[in-house]
Formats: structure tokens, C-alpha cells, sequence
């Protein structure tokens, strides 16, 4: 089974740091930011979980929620590599972390 720790540790790091951040910095683009991966990720674990289907877009709800949906993309992804077929790699988990990491450099710094 594939270790996700990872990506899960940096998926709720900066969701955390997005609950702490001010109205205005969300507005200012961060969460336009965290909503651009939190929809990456979504589209990466659809892509495993039913590979075939058109995945589906993440729906903006709003700067206040951004934090959530990239907490429930992130923890998604990270499950649909721990259960996907042996053909997803330790690379998938450290190019998610990166993803992951440069979206939290872009969004708050």
C-alpha cells in the first residue's frame, strides 16, 4: 500500500493556513489560488477512481469554503492512490505534494 502521509500532512497544513487567513488576503487571491488545486486535485483522483469518465468540475462556494474543499481533494486523492492498481508510485504522491506546495508559495507566501 502506497504511503500518502505526505500529501495528506501538506494538503492539511495549508488548508489550515487558508482558515487562518484574513478575508482580505482570500479575496485578494488566495483562494482563487487554494480553489485551482482543490479542483486539480479532484480532477487527479477522478482520473483513478473512474478512469473513462469526463471528471467533474469542483464548484466555487465561496472564499470561506476554499479551505474545506482543498482538505476533501487533497484527502481524496490521497485515497484513491492508496487504493489504486500497483501502477501509482511514490512519484504521484511527491508531484501531488508539489502541486500542493507551490499553490500554498502562490497563495499566501
Amino acid at each position: 500500500m502506497l504511503d500518502t502521509t505526505p500529501l495528506t500532512a501538506a494538503v492539511d497544513r495549508f488548508a489550515d493556513r487558508l482558515r487562518a487567513a484574513p478575508q482580505s488576503r482570500l479575496q485578494r487571491g488566495a483562494a482563487a489560488e487554494g480553489l485551482a488545486l482543490a479542483r486539480e486535485l479532484a480532477v487527479r483522483a477522478q482520473r483513478l477512481q473512474a478512469p473513462g469518465q469526463e471528471p467533474r468540475i469542483m464548484p466555487d462556494a465561496g472564499v470561506f469554503v476554499v479551505a474545506d474543499q482543498v482538505a476533501v481533494a487533497g484527502h481524496d486523492l490521497a485515497e484513491a492512490l492508496r487504493t489504486a492498481p500497483p501502477a501509482s508510485t511514490s512519484s504521484d504522491v511527491d508531484e501531488a505534494v508539489r502541486l500542493v506546495a507551490e499553490a500554498a508559495a502562490r497563495a499566501l507566501g
